[in-house]
């Protein structure tokens, strides 16, 4: 604030000596023309001429004190602004000085040479040992050389130079605020700016009252910390004891007293240190210290915590623990762990003992599951020497049966006596139930032994429906029943073979025992599920029953019609094989209705595929091979075919079929081939070698009594027909009539 005041000063003073200077110029030019004139009249004489000049002379004079008193009464102005300016700067330096004054914290400006301006008596009172040298125009680097030689600060008692190194450089930066301890205890917070000209401001405030406020909060926390350590101490039931970075004791709780044997009033003498806490334990824990159990650890160790379990003389284990500290000291915590070894111990052999066990357990269980094994694999051969078994009297049972359906159909062809009709008429039906009840047996056979595996596939249930239709419609007339068999298009997941053998006998049933009145067949969406369900208007049956119905040979007392009692029992079968429901609904006298439940297909609801209608059509003058095995079964075709006015081979094996005169087999229509030959030949393969024979792809059907679902498509991949035993001469009829018909074309019946 001194500088402002100086160069008012300056500038008045400056223009005083300007005008000074001109007014001697003034002068020295006046008395020059003067001269100049009186040397003029002396000369020339010319008084008119002196006169004129004179004149002039005069003018410029005026105007030359004009502009002389002009400047003077500049001049005279310029003083008393310069003497007004003199006396604000001294007012301005009091009034500042006073205020400085007046601030309880330390004042100090330093100009840009680092020089002393101005200060308080409150900024000398900080270093009374050099109060007197702190006057204006001292630098700063002369107090502080000063500060650091008497010792004033408590970093200049420890190493003066560094510290006036130190202090030298955080006043140049000049950044902010730090704290400087002095000698007498005092703390003073320092906080240096600079100014617009380069120079230094700064205040220094005495927060001894603050640190001393902090430094009792740092005892507090520090005490309540330590009554927390020792609380937490007495609450461990391990001896535990806490040694600062030198090994002095500082903290300890009463197990440790308890283990140690130590009086608690003399315990910090008892065990000092850490070296005093090794050598009480030698004395009352013998071997505790073995192997060094109670060494020291340093905080820079590479294991800074070690636990280490010691039996004692007396029997005891002790559990030893140490613990290096961060910035040094080390805990130690001892715990006696006899009890805990003892029942980890007990534990051991307790598990020992059940490992034992476990092993026997083991071992009767592998020999358990070495004789299930082995009862599985038998189990295994005999289910396949069932399935042997089953193969085997399909073809041994049926084709005796086969044989006698053929001969039957064959008399049924000709003219008979009423008598003797009657009696071929009673044989066929009696061969009927003979086939129904093997068919039946057969198949709850291979249902119970596995051997059929569903093929689950999209299955359209308009075109299973009408093919119901067709099949029973003819029975329902025969009865005077009406068969209804709403159309659909809804297509399920199931297997096509299985769920129409489910249907069969739903509707076999319900034609069977149904008197009076309709047979109705439906199927419908419940969610994610297609409901089939078979309704009748026959006798109903009462709730108790519902269950027995379904068991093998089970028929309800006062039951008209024919049946064995197997067909409910293969429908549970099946059902439960495909995973389909089956549900039965009836009350006597309310008719009956049996449902079937199967998944929704992926495709859902689709427009029904339309069926093509076949045609009967006559087969007469046809020319058919026949190759089986068997002469009984030849023979009955041979009566059966003629019948229709067919031209028949027979043959007993290939040869037999290759010797034939080629008048006769030029003219081959049809192979019939059983599928069981002689010598392990299969008639897929006969028929094979018939047609290179023959040297063209003559229409072939397969007969065989073998009813497993994968023989069938093997056969009919191979552009062969299918017909199961015992062959219904309806059925052998249509087929040979559709083969006749066109020159290809595969199926099976």
């Amino acid at each position: 604030m001194l500088s402002p005041a100086n160069d008012l000063a300056d500038d008045p003073e400056s223009r005083v000596a300007a005008l000074e200077t001109q007014v001697a110029k003034l002068t020295r030019i006046n008395a020059s023309l003067m001269g100049r004139v009186e040397r003029s009249t002396d000369l020339q004489g010319n008084a008119f001429s002196v006169f004129e000049t004179a004149i002039s002379l005069e003018s410029k004079v005026r105007d030359r004190t004009a502009d002389l008193e002009r400047a003077l009464s500049d001049l005279a102005a310029t003083n008393a602004a310069l003497a007004h300016a003199r006396d604000a700067a001294d007012s301005a330096r009091s009034r500042l000085g006073d205020a400085i004054e007046t601030i309880n914290e330390g004042f100090a400006i330093f100009d840009a040479d680092d020089r002393l301006l101005l200060c308080n008596q409150t900024y000398r009172s900080l270093w009374p040992a050099i109060a007197d040298e702190i006057v204006p125009g001292v630098s700063f680097d002369e107090i502080a050389g000063r500060i650091g030689a008497t010792g004033s600060s408590l970093g200049a008692m420890i190493a003066p130079d560094r510290w006036i190194s130190e202090r030298v450089a955080q006043h140049q930066v000049a950044g902010g605020g730090h704290v400087i301890a002095l000698a007498d205890g005092r703390w003073i917070q320092v906080n240096e700016r600079r100014t617009s000209e380069g120079g230094i401001v700064g205040v220094y405030t005495d927060i001894t009252d603050l640190k001393a406020d902090e430094a009792r909060q740092r005892a507090r926390e520090a005490a309540e910390r330590a009554v927390v350590l020792q609380s937490t101490l007495d609450a461990m039931p391990q001896g535990v004891c806490v040694f600062d970075r030198g090994g002095a004791l500082l903290a300890w709780n009463g197990p440790l007293l308890a283990l140690l044997q130590l009086n608690p009033a003399r315990a910090r003498a008892q065990i000092a240190d850490h070296h005093a806490l090794v050598e009480r334990c030698k004395l009352v824990l013998p071997r505790a210290d073995a192997i060094n159990t109670l060494g020291w650890i340093d905080e820079h160790a590479e294991a800074r915590e070690v636990s280490q379990i010691r039996r004692l003389a007396d029997g005891r284990s002790l559990e030893v623990r140490r613990l290096a500290m961060p910035g040094g000291g080390m805990v130690i915590g001892f715990d006696d762990v006899t009890d805990r070894l003892r029942a980890a111990e007990a534990l051991e052999r307790r598990v020992a003992e059940r490992t034992a066990e476990l092993q026997r357990e083991v071992s009767e269980r592998v020999a358990a599951e070495t004789a299930m094994r082995e009862a599985k694999t038998a189990a295994e051969q005999a289910n396949l020497s069932k399935t042997r078994f089953l193969a085997a009297a399909s073809h041994d049972l049926l084709q005796p049966l086969n044989a006698a359906r053929l001969f039957v159909s064959a008399l049924s062809t000709r003219r008979l006596a009423p008598p003797n009709r009657i009696l071929v008429d009673q044989t066929a039906s009696a061969l009927g139930s003979i086939e129904q009840l093997l068919e039946a047996l057969l198949e709850i056979s291979k249902l119970d032994a596995g051997a059929i595996t569903p093929e689950i596939v999209d299955v359209p249930l308009d075109d299973l429906f009408a093919a119901l239709r067709a099949e029973y419609a003819h029975a329902a007339d025969e009865r005077g029943l009406s068969l209804v068999v709403a159309s659909t298009e809804i297509w399920v997941r199931s297997d096509a073979r299985l769920l129409r053998r489910i249907l069969q006998n739903f509707l076999s049933n319900a034609l069977r025992y149904t008197m009076t009145g309709e047979v109705r067949m439906t199927a419908h969406c419940v969610g994610g599920e297609v409901c089939m369900a078979i309704s009748d208007t026959g006798p109903g049956i009462d709730p108790r029953h519902h269950a027995e119905i379904f068991e093998e040979f089970r028929r309800l007392d006062g039951r008209n019609g024919p049946g064995i009692g197997l067909g409910l029992a293969i429908v549970q079968r099946a059902g439960r094989m495909l995973g389909h429901p089956i549900r039965l609904e009836s009350e006597p006298g309310t008719g009956s209705t049996f449902t079937v439940a199967a998944p929704l297909a992926a495709v859902g609801v689709q427009s029904r595929t339309p069926v093509t209608v076949t045609s009967s059509r006559g087969i007469g003058a046809r020319a058919v091979l026949v190759l089986d095995n068997e002469q009984t079964i030849l023979d009955g075709m041979r009566a059966v075919l003629q019948g229709w006015g067919c031209h028949v081979v027979t043959a007993l094996d290939e040869d037999a079929a290759r010797a034939a005169s080629p008048s006769d087999t030029a003219a081959i229509d049809v192979i019939l081939a059983d599928y069981h030959l002689e010598e392990g030949v299969t008639g897929d393969t006969a028929v094979a070698r018939l047609r290179s024979h023959l040297g063209r792809p003559v229409p072939a059907v397969i007969i065989t009594a073998d009813r497993m679902p994968a023989l069938r498509d093997a056969l009919i991949a191979q552009g062969l027909h299918v017909l199961q035993k015992p062959v219904k001469p309806a059925q052998l009829r249509a087929l040979l009539a559709q083969l006749t018909s066109r020159s290809g074309g595969t199926g099976g019946i």
